[in-house]
């Protein structure tokens, strides 16, 4: 059985997460305890719990524990068959950590997996947005194999929710490795700017538009996608992400996401400086793509190797976390102003 103290290193939910697409990769039982002990509100979540139980009908794993305010779970997963699943949070709860939990898991199904995810947050603070998903995440991942699709039904925000997403995503046990070592030349940036029911204000377009003016003065030319969403009614929000692609194939990304009082301007500059702060950094992949990487390496055959500017604390212990459970070679070593993510073959 696994045994892992949710509470050592970030103490947060990327533990949870990690551990339970581990234990149903490895078909061998968890024991988690001490779930996000580090955490204001220590204990599950619902969108936790639902990642939990996502995770259980995928594998058609047997699980105790799983409720709001749980501290200590175990997961004894079966086999991954595949099919077609359904996920309900029922709060602002990000479907993007969500999907996160389950997305590598699925790679070792028999065969496709389509999961719906609905009444949740797209696009919520202190996790990435469904764009960042889409656009930077899934790209970068493609290039190891991973043959993975993802549509918005409804974007979600922070305090309602109500926003749903769908991927689906073909087994692929043999992952191509990750080499990329040096970020290149910028070759173009790229964006989605996104607002649900605040047309009559121009969100999306000045969001867009600040990011374009920040971007323009450092030199960068900046193509960005206006979408006027409609598709929640019960809520307003926005978003912004953008990407740097590389004449190395890196894609770099940042993201931001409108807040009450917080002005589109506002947005737009602080995805635009994220990004310029990436660039300059000289490294092949952003600091939170650095984090989500982690169990492909894993998982992926051979020597795979990334640079990034920065080592966070969710690259720490998502390195710890993988070693201890897989018996991976990861180390983060130190290469001058950079830092180098590599996984020993």
């Amino acid at each position: 059985m696994l045994e892992v103290d949710g509470g050592e290193r970030s103490g947060s939910g990327t533990i949870l997460r990690l551990s339970v697409a581990y234990s149903a990769i490895l078909q061998e039982d968890l024991h988690i305890f001490n779930i996000r002990e580090k955490r204001s509100s220590p204990g599950l979540r619902p969108q936790h719990r639902e990642a939990v139980l996502t995770a259980a009908r995928i594998c058609d794993a047997q699980v105790e524990g799983a409720h709001v305010g749980s501290k200590e779970l175990w997961f004894r997963p079966g086999r991954s068959r595949g099919g077609h699943f359904d996920a309900e949070i029922g709060t602002a709860g990000s479907i993007p950590m969500l999907l996160l939990t389950v997305i590598p898991m699925c790679l070792h199904s028999e065969r496709d997996v389509d999961i719906r995810v609905s009444k949740g947050g797209t696009d919520v603070s202190n996790a990435p947005t469904i764009n960042y998903l889409k656009y930077v995440l899934l790209p970068s991942v493609g290039k190891m194999g991973v043959s993975a699709g993802l549509e918005v039904d409804a974007y979600g925000y922070y305090p309602v929710g109500l926003g749903a997403a769908r991927v689906s995503v073909e087994p692929c046990k043999a992952l191509k490795p990750f080499c990329l070592l040096e970020q290149g030349k910028v070759q173009r940036i790229r964006g989605a700017s996104v607002c649900t029911f605040l047309r009559e204000r121009k969100v999306a377009e000045r969001q867009a538009e600040a990011a374009k003016k920040h971007l323009m003065r450092l030199g960068h030319k900046t193509d960005i996608q206006i979408l006027y969403d409609t598709s929640n009614p019960s809520q307003r929000g926005s978003s912004l992400v953008l990407w740097s692609e590389t004449s190395s194939g890196a894609v770099l990304g940042s993201d931001a996401i409108g807040e009450l009082r917080k002005t589109s301007e506002k947005v737009g500059l602080e995805a635009a400086e994220k990004l310029v702060a990436e660039i300059a950094g000289k490294a092949s992949v952003d600091v939170h793509l650095a984090d989500m990487l982690v169990p492909y390496i894993a998982l992926a055959k051979e020597e795979s190797a990334y640079t990034v500017r920065a080592v966070t604390e969710h690259i720490e212990t998502n390195v710890w976390l993988t070693n201890k459970l897989l018996g991976t070679d990861i180390k983060i070593e130190e290469s001058g102003n950079l830092h180098v993510v590599r996984k020993a073959w």
